[in-house]
């Protein structure tokens, strides 16, 4: 449980992070005068679609190494449960 206590104040520190270099980023962009409105909003838009792309990229390296963990666990159990038959039984030669 402690765990999940220090991975939810990462998590939250982390989303601060983010939130903070967003107001940065907006006020920046919204004192900048030497930039047209145009281009202020083509790099407000990369900026998004970039966002959207790293929350995708990290989402599935975490999903692929859950599956990963679940078919090792699932290997060992079956493992195991070999061995303990291999030595419950009274006519494996061993």
């Amino acid at each position: 449980m402690n765990d999940r206590s220090d991975n939810s104040t990462i998590l939250m520190l982390n989303m601060g992070g983010v939130a903070v270099a967003y107001i940065l980023l907006g006020i920046s962009l919204w004192l900048s005068t030497d930039v047209p409105l145009s281009t202020k909003g083509y790099w407000g838009m990369g900026i998004v679609l970039l966002t959207i792309s790293l929350i995708n990229v990290v989402k599935y390296r975490f999903d692929n190494q859950q599956r990963d963990d679940r078919i090792r666990r699932i290997e060992e159990v079956r493992d195991e449960k070999m061995l303990e038959e291999a030595l419950m039984d009274p006519q494996s030669p061993v």
